[in-house]
């Protein structure tokens, strides 16, 4: 799970990677034959028995940055990656953090990313709590945003990802029934298909810090493995 790739002063919420750092976590990756993919590629790849050596790469929020400084890198390495999108905030700010001000990508650059192989996902309209609406904002949350970037992109979008990574079993639900085919959650109480848990990656993940998350990541799946066969 990433957010900003980006050279950065001050980075109080911790979502920004410096471009440097992001290409040797690149390069990490594929020193140990490991593949970044989008979530419904591995999510495709695993149904099909064929995941082995791939890696989910996602990018929340959908900073400028990512089409300027992530997705150049992604492609020269062959790896794909999904980026949640704010629907409601294209071409504008961060403007649900406080803190530095961070520059969404605009309709032209998510056009042009996912031109470029790279999946489109819904992060929601407002970049909101999705616990703290009522139902009628919490549909609106879901079903509008993915048209809005369905039209957008010409295209499917078939994930979402929970802002803050906060979402209960109500919303969990609302997303299953708005019709999306998967979710991604960060550590959810109860892992599943639409509230996938992801690892966070910061600034200073680097080859040690990255394969202690990969190994952890590696033990709670097969954990949920060995619990979903009881």
């Amino acid at each position: 799970m990433y957010h900003s790739v980006d050279h950065f002063h001050e980075d109080p919420h911790l979502v920004t990677v410096s471009p440097a750092r992001f290409e040797r976590q690149m390069t990490w990756l594929r020193a140990r034959g490991l593949r970044g993919v989008g979530m419904a590629e591995l999510l495709d790849a695993h149904a099909a028995g064929r995941a082995h050596g791939l890696v989910g790469l996602t990018f929340d929020d959908g900073y400028a940055d990512f089409a300027t400084r992530a997705v150049p890198v992604l492609l020269r390495y062959g790896f794909g990656a999904t980026a949640f999108i704010v629907s409601g905030r294209i071409g504008t700010h961060n403007t649900w953090d406080e803190g530095p001000r961070k520059p969404l990508m605009t309709a032209e650059q998510i056009r042009t990313v996912a031109d470029a192989g790279i999946e489109i996902g819904s992060h929601g309209r407002h970049h909101v709590s999705l616990p703290e609406t009522d139902d009628t904002e919490l549909r609106e949350e879901l079903e509008e945003s993915r048209a809005g970037l369905e039209d957008l992109v010409e295209g499917p979008v078939t994930g979402f990802a929970y802002p803050y990574g906060h979402a209960t079993a109500r919303e969990i639900e609302a997303v299953r029934a708005a019709g999306y085919d998967y979710a991604c959650d960060i550590k959810p109480e109860e892992p599943g298909r639409h509230a996938l848990p992801r690892a966070y990656i910061g600034d200073r993940d680097g080859p040690l810090r990255l394969r202690a998350k990969l190994l952890r990541h590696e033990l709670l799946r097969h954990g949920q493995r060995r619990r979903s066969r009881v």
